[in-house]
């Protein structure tokens, strides 16, 4: 089981930008030093609360001052970019960090992040599908040439080539009911985040259909199920009830802000009007019952030893500023204590 550190180098929205970083670095060195499994960077851009547009620039520093901790993404949006200059810049971060890496893609679930680089949304799957392919046949070392519908190249011979062979380990970001079997038809371990559109509780049977579209199309071996979950705890129910609640209640109202932005756009799947309105609708208590850990050590090792079992689960990375306002030094206590008191009780 990995268990890993999901971090958004994020504040509130006219904090300063190089206290950010600096607190995001110190919960690294931290991590680190905890013995944290791994660290998974999003990819944001044009969001008031975070400073990650550059995630591969920040995940090259993280791995200069760590030397344990593997670095993920989680995910890299490969719509918006070059997958040829993808292809370079992960295999050079894999050399850099003696091949640490864990390459997490996706297609970006927002619309508006695509309209500003110019890669319509309505194409985001198969421009995905299409860049995952060029960076896996770059990622051989072998010269190749491509033609796809959004991309074209002739006589490429990629250099350098990653460190591990024959490529980091991928994951697919997963965060829509019909990318379950499509993934699992495509072989790849999935990394769900169901904040938008499911509660945990509703994820079992559509986890049960990826393994099976996985198994019918003949992949080998089990499939490798994360979980992108926040996760909160503090010395006393009350505590990991009320410390987090200002800064849920923010997160709660902002996603559902975005989801309602985009509910009409062209390209979105599901009702994405619906989904808006339930989490509108939804109290803290709703919040922390269908989308959140949290509690005492013990109380959370229960819930994440049921998750584990229920959902086949591989991987649990843990968001412990859902919301983006939990002060640094409650961050901090909530890791240590994840460390030191629940991960060594599930191994």
């Amino acid at each position: 089981m990995d268990f890993g550190l999901f971090l958004e180098f994020s504040g509130q929205e006219n904090a300063d930008e190089a206290k950010v970083f600096q607190q995001g670095f110190s919960l690294i060195d931290e991590a680190e030093s905890l013995g944290v499994d791994s660290v998974w960077l999003p990819e944001y851009h044009f969001i008031p609360f975070s400073v990650l547009s550059s995630p591969i620039a920040v995940a090259t520093a993280v791995a200069a001052r760590t030397e344990r901790m593997r670095i993920g993404f989680g995910v890299y949006l490969l719509p918006l970019a070059n997958p040829l200059k993808v292809a370079e810049e992960v295999a050079t971060l894999d050399h850099i960090s003696n091949g640490r890496v864990e390459f997490g893609v996706g297609r970006g679930t927002f619309p508006e992040h695509h309209d500003a680089f110019n890669s319509p949304y309505p194409e985001s799957r198969t421009r995905f599908e299409e860049y995952l392919e060029i960076i896996l046949k770059a990622w051989t070392g072998e010269e190749f040439s491509f033609e796809g519908d959004h991309y074209h190249c002739e006589g490429i011979k990629l250099k350098p080539r990653p460190v591990q062979r024959p490529h980091p380990p991928i994951r697919v970001g997963v965060t829509s009911a019909e990318t379950f079997p499509i993934i699992g038809r495509m072989g790849y371990p999935i990394f769900i985040n169901p904040s938008r559109a499911f509660a945990l509780s509703d994820l079992a049977p559509h986890i049960e259909e990826y393994l099976k579209a996985r198994q019918d199309a003949g992949h080998a071996g089990e499939g490798e199920v994360g979980l992108r979950v926040p996760v909160y705890v503090s010395e006393t129910e009350e505590k990991a009830y009320s410390e987090p609640r200002e800064s849920a209640l923010t997160s709660m109202t902002g996603l559902a802000q975005r989801v309602a932005v985009s509910a009409s756009r062209e390209g979105t799947t599901g009702n994405w009007q619906d989904e808006s309105e339930q989490l509108a609708n939804m109290t803290y208590d709703d919040w922390l019952r269908d989308k959140v850990v949290y509690g005492t050590p013990d109380r959370v090792v229960d819930r994440l030893q049921q998750l584990i079992k229920e959902l086949h689960l591989t991987q649990i990375v843990y968001e412990i500023n859902f919301g983006r306002q939990i002060p640094h030094e409650l961050q901090s206590k909530c890791l240590r204590l994840l460390t030191e008191q629940v991960f060594p009780k599930i191994g």
